[in-house]
């Protein structure tokens, strides 16, 4: 993305410089309905990439964004978390749902066909490879794009970010109206 410019004095994360509109999409999602980005519009979303057998990007992204809710409190009942998976080999609306509990019950997941997973991958810029061996793995993009109310791409948090980060950055997006 080439509008990635700079990081912004207020947000901890580069911001997109103008902000502009996260595209939307339709999968399956967790929650046993279509997930569509669009459904979150007067949200603040959390939006990443990844796939439930990860050891090592995933489980700590995760955990990170559930700390982070959990420190909002209040505050972050207008923050969705949305989690698209790059496997949809192993990755169903169950499997995602059950996965995504284990850090936050209300965290979504969606799935779908190779085909509607590579675009929305496409759309934001994602990139998955599977990775040969027994674990059958993937290498991927790992940072987590914050959208606005509005629905706006407004930042991209790169991984190895803390809690208190997505906290100060949402905080600020929490508070737009």
């Amino acid at each position: 993305y080439a509008a990635f410019v700079h990081a912004d004095e207020a947000l901890k994360a580069g911001t997109f410089d103008p902000p502009r509109s996260a595209p939307d999409f339709t999968l399956t999602g967790s929650n046993g309905s279509d997930l569509k980005l669009s459904t979150y519009r007067g949200k603040v979303v959390l939006l990443g990439f990844g796939f439930t057998n990860c050891q090592a990007v995933c489980p700590i992204t995760l955990g990170t964004l559930a700390q982070a809710q959990k420190k909002l409190g209040e505050e972050g009942r207008d923050l969705q978390v949305v989690y698209i998976t790059v496997d949809p080999e192993r990755d169903n609306a169950a499997q995602l749902k059950t996965y995504l509990s284990h850090f936050n019950a209300a965290f979504v997941g969606g799935t779908g066909t190779d085909a509607q997973l590579a675009a929305v991958r496409k759309d934001y810029g994602i990139a998955a490879e599977k990775v040969a061996g027994p674990d059958g793995g993937f290498n991927h993009s790992s940072f987590i794009y914050l959208i606005d109310r509005a629905g706006r791409l407004r930042a991209l948090m790169p991984f190895g970010h803390v809690a208190d980060d997505y906290v100060h950055d949402l905080r600020i997006l929490l508070a737009e109206q």
